[in-house]
């Protein structure tokens, strides 16, 4: 590829054609120099590279078949200027040479026989992408935790920070009971609302209580007695 050295950019919108068809050529040159565009024409590769030798257009508008150097190896090499825009111009019209031409570099394909209006639409998309600089995609700010009394909480993680900087990440039952205190501060929270927070379901206590094992002991020594009295033998434990 021919050394452009230090080429400048053309101040004006300029659209470089580059066809072997003189009848195209010129058809092209005419309609983009009445909407206004500085038009350069070159009729293969050598052409080409002495116009671009001279002053980098915005735009390049490259037909597939060249005599010499064809237009996809041609726009190959253009894609060493990122901010050079490419319509390629072609009578192969299938998907498999759309897509190879876009695959090159093109930023158009456009098939002919083809309508001077709809190219010149592609011309102004084509420039209009390429001199509106592309914001970079927004980045979302990493998600901050919850703060309370000097511990933060990451939620999505189950993970709880201490002031001085410890973390753990806590299990499923206890990063629920912690959850709703903090949902509700300054309210009493009830052991079973709690309970049914962190398991899932209502809390079964096992209760104990002591109980006299024969009628004859309940009503010599009394129920009270023998809860009382858990070492006498008439004492029964009974589990619920």
């Amino acid at each position: 590829m021919p050394s452009l050295g230090s080429a400048p950019a053309f101040t004006r919108s300029t659209v470089l054609v580059v066809d072997d068809d003189d009848e195209i050529r010129e058809l092209l040159a005419d309609y983009l120099s009445e909407a206004g565009y500085h038009v350069l024409e070159a009729a293969d590769g050598t052409q080409m590279w002495a116009h671009l030798r001279q002053g980098l257009p915005q735009l390049v508008v490259l037909d597939l078949m060249l005599p010499g150097e064809d237009g996809l190896s041609l726009c190959r090499q253009l894609q060493r200027w990122p901010g050079l825009g490419v319509i390629m111009l072609s009578a192969r019209g299938s998907a498999v040479d759309r897509i190879v031409g876009l695959e090159v570099g093109a930023d158009d394909y456009v098939c002919k026989p083809f309508e001077p209006r709809e190219l010149l639409a592609r011309v102004k998309a084509v420039l209009r992408r390429a001199q509106v600089p592309v914001a970079p995609p927004a980045i979302a700010p990493p998600p901050t935790g919850e703060r309370f009394c000097g511990f933060e909480l990451q939620r999505a993680r189950r993970q709880l920070t201490a002031p001085g900087g410890a973390s753990v990440v806590l299990p499923r039952s206890d990063y629920r009971v912690l959850r709703d205190l903090l949902a509700r501060p300054g309210q009493v929270l009830s052991r079973d609302l709690l309970s049914r927070s962190a398991l899932g379901r209502e809390l079964c206590l096992k209760t104990v209580r002591w109980t006299c094992a024969s009628a004859a002991c309940a009503s010599t020594c009394g129920a009270a007695m023998c809860q009382a009295s858990r070492s006498s033998p008439c004492a029964t434990k009974v589990t619920c």
